[in-house]
Formats: C-alpha cells, structure tokens, sequence
C-alpha cells in the first residue's frame, strides 16, 4: 500500500501558488487525481456517532490529524450517541449552522436535500477510482441525479451468539428458517441461556432485526409506488410471530438501546442477540481472562430466511452530510476525500475488525474480512442488505417514518402484547400515512 507524503497533495507549482495566496494547500490524493484546495483559514467541524470499537476511533483520529498536517485545515471531532446524531442534524439543517459535517444514518440526507452540497464530483471521482459503489449506496446517497451524502460504509448486522450454548441446547448451527430459529430461541430460554433483542428506540439494532422480522414474512411498510400497505395479512403473521419469539427474550429488552445487547451478551445475561461486530472485538480485547474466552466461544451467522423465501436484512447504513451553511467546503470536500482514499480507509476499516463495512466494491479484498473467519459475515453487508424504504423509493417520507421508529414501535406493541398484532398493524399504518400522502 502508497504512502501519502505532503508531495502528494501539491498538484503542480502554479497550483501550489495560487492554494498559497489564498492561505490552503491543495488537496490531491495523486497527481491527475481529483482536487480541492481548502479556502483561507479554513476550520472544520466534524459530528459522528460515537464508537462501538476503540480501533474505529483511535485511527479516525489518527487519519485527521495526518490531514491536518498535510493540509493545514485544523478538524474538530464531536462525538454524540447513536440516538442524538439524526435530531441534531436535523437541528442543523433547520437552523442553518452547526458541524460543517455531519456523519448520520440511513437515508436521513433525504430529508432536507436541499440544505447540502452537492458531492455528485467527489462520489464519482470515487467510484471510478475504487472499483464502483455499491448499488443499496447509490440509492441511499443519490437524489434526482446527484450525490446528497457520501456513504461511509455499513455498520453490519448479524447473529451474535454462544456457540456452546447453542449446541447445549440441541443444536449444531443457527436454524436457517424462521420456524427453526423460533425452536432455538425457546430451547435457549429452556436452558436459561436466552436471546435479546432490542425493542427499545435502538437506531440500529432495533430497528435491523424488526425489519428483518418484517420483511422475512413478506409484510412491507409501502409497496413500490410509495402506498402505504403494512396493515396486511404478512405484516399480522410477522408479528404473531413475534409475540412468540418475545416470549424467549432476557427481561428488559422493552427499553433496550443501542449499547444494551452488547453489555447484557458481555454480563452473560443472553447467549443469542442481533448486533455489529463489536461484542466480539470487546470480549476479543478484553484484559478480562472471562471474556477473552467468552470471545473464543462467539459466532456470527446471518440472520434466517422467512416465509417469503429469500434473504430481508437490514444493516445500518451511515453517510456523512456537507452541509451549505458551511463557510469552508472545499476544505470539507478534501477531509471527506481523504478519509475516503485507500491509504485512510483501508487502515481504518482493518483496525475496527471490519466494524464498518465498505461502500466501495475494492475495498472488499481488505485482508480483516480473511484473517478471522469471525470477521466474515459483515463483509458483505453493502451487497445483500435493503434499504430502509423497501420497497418503496427514499426520500422524505422514509426517512421520516424511520426517524420515527414506526416499524420498530410496531413491532414493540406487538410482541409484548400492549396490543394486538392487527391493532398493532392498523396503528403504523395510520402513522405511516402521515409521511406517504399521496
């Protein structure tokens, strides 16, 4: 792999002179390479959700500051937890100052499309340089043509589990239907091993597996036109089913959060949860002798096929947002292709045990998804996953009835019998209605 020098960034002398005059240096990854040059004086500020893997950070950190000294652009990094990121920026967004960018989730540029920038040059110089984007990327990052986000990567989901407990309770491997998954998670609970998953207003892993749940018995929120259609007969048989598998759950998952089914695995308290890669780099890297062989024990599977008959996950998708209000976008344009280029991302990804998965189809011959056969099933997140609004297009509407837990409150209300499956149904719809009008 290249090593960027500051040599690199200084495209030829005549540039050079004019990025001077007006106070930056210019940014190139290579010479022919696209380029920016930040504007005078230049001063960034980055929000991003906070990390789930100490690996993520620290070379985040790590890949700024090298801008920082190729470049001159001093960058501030705030960290907020998953469930703070959407309302600031939306905050943001409406109030027309804040973080120059913002690194949020799923399809939340979508939402206010016209306060960003668009990055149509940089996506493209990207794509072509790093072998395509994926095509649940471009959906999430495109709008009427242009490239309103640039998606960072996927934050995988999949089957966290116990091997021994697995097998202590009559079987070898994840069930690879729904029907024998919900024979598991009884088995487990019979064992006082049991499952958890989060029901609580999670921005990834609620709202990942109650899709999943969702789709996999071909229940849908809208159809391909944007109508709303999840009072039906699949959404109702999705959350009988449901009711079912709550049966199997840990206590407490009503009001789980994000980090809640990381700490409850970890605590022992649940053998079998839906989660990122990050209970086992925890448990991996733990100076904990306990947890370093509970690491030894953890599994990842993907998630079982419904009714429907073919794969329905959701992963969470996360983007990072320039927004107009921004006095410095060239310089904004430049950190996001930095961090972006092979020698950055691939370094990164790698530290955080492929805890962010790539957006860009090169990056899959990153050696973290072969040195660990663990680190596997999140390699591929980008290229089997759907996107939020399945199947209806992105937009404001969907990104609205995500941003309000509309399935996942569904799913809620279902399986823990505060109403009924078709009560349940009949509410989202209505809710649903509110963002689809048509």
């Amino acid at each position: 792999m290249s090593q960027f020098t500051r040599r690199d960034f200084l495209i030829s002398t005549a540039t050079v002179a004019a990025a001077s005059a007006l106070g930056g240096t210019a940014f190139a990854a290579a010479p022919g390479n696209l380029r920016y040059t930040p504007e005078k004086g230049a001063k960034l500020r980055v929000l991003r959700w906070k990390r789930f893997v100490q690996g993520d950070e620290d070379t985040w950190i790590a890949n700024t500051k090298k801008f920082t000294q190729l470049t001159g652009v001093d960058v501030r990094i705030d960290n907020e937890s998953w469930e703070d990121v959407r309302p600031k920026a939306a905050v943001a967004a409406n109030v027309g100052s804040g973080p120059d960018i913002i690194i949020g989730w799923f399809d939340d540029p979508h939402q206010y499309p016209d306060k960003l920038v668009d990055l149509t040059d940089l996506a493209g110089y990207l794509g072509n340089k790093y072998g395509g984007w994926y095509d649940v990327c471009k959906k999430y990052g495109t709008r009427d043509g242009k490239w309103i986000g640039l998606p960072l990567g996927v934050i995988g989901n999949a089957l966290v589990y116990r091997e021994s407990h697995i097998k202590a309770a009559g079987f070898d491997s994840i069930p690879k239907d729904t029907a024998g998954f919900l024979k598991l998670c009884q088995a487990l609970k019979a064992k006082g091993t049991p499952p958890g998953f989060a029901l609580g207003k999670a921005v990834g892993d609620g709202n990942n597996w109650a899709h999943w749940l969702l789709w996999s018995h071909g229940g849908k929120l809208v159809d391909d036109k944007g109508n709303v259609v999840v009072n039906s007969p699949e959404t109702v048989a999705s959350l009988e089913y449901a009711k079912e598998l709550y049966q199997t759950f840990v206590p407490g998952t009503l009001s789980w959060l994000d980090p809640s089914n990381n700490k409850a695995f970890l605590d022992g308290q649940v053998s079998l949860t839906a989660n990122g890669i990050s209970v086992y780099y925890s448990a991996k890297n733990s100076p904990d002798p306990k947890l370093q062989e509970m690491a030894k024990d953890i599994q990842h599977a993907r998630f079982p096929i419904g009714p429907v008959g073919k794969p329905t996950e959701l992963m969470q998708f996360t983007q990072s947002m320039l927004f107009k209000y921004s006095k410095y976008p060239n310089a904004a344009k430049a950190y996001l292709q930095f961090m972006m280029e092979s020698d950055q991302y691939n370094p990164w990804m790698k530290a955080a045990i492929g805890y962010v998965s790539q957006p860009l189809k090169a990056y899959e011959s990153n050696p973290v998804w072969t040195e660990d056969p663990k680190h596997t099933p999140y390699r591929d997140g980008a290229s089997i996953m759907l996107d939020n609004g399945y199947s209806g297009p992105l937009g404001l509407a969907s990104a609205a009835a995500m941003a309000d837990y509309i399935v996942l409150d569904m799913v809620a209300e279902a399986a823990s019998g505060a109403k009924t499956p078709k009560e349940a149904a009949a509410r989202a719809a209505s809710r649903a209605e509110r963002y689809y009008k048509v």
